[in-house]
């Protein structure tokens, strides 16, 4: 069992250098040689888990996801807006979630590395709780799910590219409250519209609740 643990953690510290790397210097630039020297391990640990630079990267893609975890609501529609904000939030210091960003939108990835399973992702789940909320008519009639999440993961990747290049991405939460104040009133039924929080600040929210919640 201790093995099993420190095998664990010791994929997880190279996944959390890794991410680390990749977002400073992309893929192409990114050696395992810099991995290494950050994650304090040795290659052999590192090919243990990870055989090649692509299925390294890979990994960190796969670990974007859950990163948009946040506690269920009652009304679908403001579980998704607090994924946009919490995985905003969560840019603004996890190197893992940050690189893997960076590898989802880095067009010199190898054909190996496929860089859009996240945007799949994040469209499968989403569209899952779009059509809940239009089963619990949150939504107006003329709303397409599918559609209307596609716009939100695009506008996100846009938006957050924006922010990292003007401020670091301090911003962010601001950006994607202007984002929601444009997209809601399309979308939602206006009898919802008043009671829907898109404030700036919805993310470190929604987190510090995840944290007492856990401690």
């Amino acid at each position: 069992m201790a093995r099993q643990e420190r095998a664990i953690r010791t994929r997880r510290a190279i996944l959390e250098a890794a991410g680390a790397v990749f977002d400073e210097h992309g893929y192409t630039t990114t050696t395992i040689a810099m991995v290494l020297e950050r994650a304090d391990v040795t290659k052999g640990a590192l090919y243990f888990h990870f055989p090649s630079k692509e299925s390294l990267a890979q990994a960190v893609l796969d670990e974007q996801v859950p990163f948009g975890a946040v506690p269920p609501q009652p009304c679908k529609l403001q579980e998704v807006i607090d994924m946009t904000f919490v995985v905003g939030q969560r840019l603004l210091s996890n190197a893992l979630l940050r690189g893997s960003v960076r590898l989802a939108v880095d067009q010199a990835t190898p054909s190996g590395v496929d860089h859009g399973e996240p945007f799949r992702q994040w469209a499968d789940r989403l569209t899952s709780l779009l059509e809940r909320a239009r089963a619990q008519g949150e939504l107006l009639p003329t709303v397409d799910p599918r559609e209307t999440v596609e716009l939100l993961v695009g506008s996100f990747t846009g938006i957050q590219l924006m922010s990292r290049a003007l401020s670091d991405r301090e911003d962010l939460g601001h950006r994607l409250s202007v984002l929601w104040a444009h997209v809601l009133p399309s979308i939602a039924v206006p009898g919802l519209l008043l009671a829907l929080d898109s404030k700036a600040d919805r993310g470190a929210r929604v987190l510090a609740s995840l944290e007492a919640a856990a401690s």
